[in-house]
């Protein structure tokens, strides 16, 4: 019988402590587990991480005095996992097959190229897709639900330390990990719950941040020729919020932009004009079977 594969998992936790309980319930049940659970807790909230030290004394839990985002958390978990391959889980986001390591462990060991598997992801009320055999190119990834090497993230730089990273966070990682040809794929062989129905995702501060980070990436990482790309970008999201009716946040989102370019500005590194041309190439592609 072969060896099961050594596959950190990790969850970002903040103040849901009942949801981020049950998440390490159910990775603790899918057969096999993962070889180590790591636990970050963002902005001091000690209550959570000892909650958690108390239900699974054999998980490592990391606390971050100050608030350092999903992000922030990833980074410092990675950085903390003791095998290559690690799985990234939020406190709501969970595997829907106790196979689900022993998946991602094959994945990686057929195809030793690549660099991250983002997962198929179902939300309440939502049927899955087949969990076909497959795996398409991908040019992007959900954090929440996705197998990466622990060495190609952390030769990225990490994630960026955002409290609100909304539409930055895996954007971002997508796009510095395409600049250093790394390979990134989606496979709906590996399936995650996402225990939220999103509604969060219009509250004012939420919805002006997920504006505000369009400009942020631009700045931080787009060549000036990608500026009027980035400008449609930008257009296109205040408009797709007007028309659903998220209009609370949008100025306020607007007029943030100025000082979080500020703030954010010693995380600049530009990218190749090749690369993010290659990530735009990489939203349409074919299925290979596995």
């Amino acid at each position: 019988m072969s060896e099961p594969p050594q596959i950190t998992a990790t969850v970002a936790a903040f103040a849901r402590i009942s949801q981020t309980l049950d998440t390490l319930r159910r990775l603790e049940a899918c057969r096999p587990p993962p070889a180590e659970i790591i636990v970050h807790v963002d902005a001091a909230r000690h209550d959570c991480a000892d909650a958690v030290r108390a239900a699974f004394p054999a998980v490592r839990v990391i606390v971050s005095e100050t608030s350092v985002g999903p992000g922030g958390g990833r980074s410092r978990m990675t950085a903390a996992a003791r095998h290559e391959l690690v799985a990234a889980f939020d406190d709501d986001s969970y595997p829907m097959d106790a196979d689900f390591f022993a998946r991602a462990g094959e994945i990686f060991a057929r195809f030793p190229d690549l660099s991250l598997a983002t997962s198929q992801i179902v939300h309440p009320g939502e049927t899955p897709a087949p969990d076909r055999r497959a795996l398409r190119e991908a040019c992007g990834f959900n954090g929440g639900g996705v197998v990466f090497r622990r060495s190609h993230l952390l030769e990225a730089g990490g994630y960026l330390p955002l409290p609100l990273a909304y539409g930055v966070e895996e954007e971002d990682m997508a796009l510095r990990l395409i600049e250093r040809g790394r390979r990134l794929v989606f496979t709906p062989y590996l399936r995650v719950f996402h225990n939220s129905d999103l509604a969060h995702h219009a509250e004012p501060r939420i919805n002006a941040a997920s504006i505000a980070n369009i400009a942020l990436l631009a700045f931080l990482r787009y060549p000036p020729r990608f500026y009027p790309l980035a400008a449609l970008q930008l257009a296109n999201r205040v408009l797709f919020c007007l028309r659903i009716g998220r209009r609370r946040g949008v100025v306020a989102g607007l007029a943030m932009i100025p000082h979080h370019l500020w703030r954010m500005r010693a995380h600049r590194r530009l990218v190749s004009k090749a690369a993010v041309a290659a990530k735009l190439a990489l939203r349409k592609g074919g299925w290979s079977d596995f």
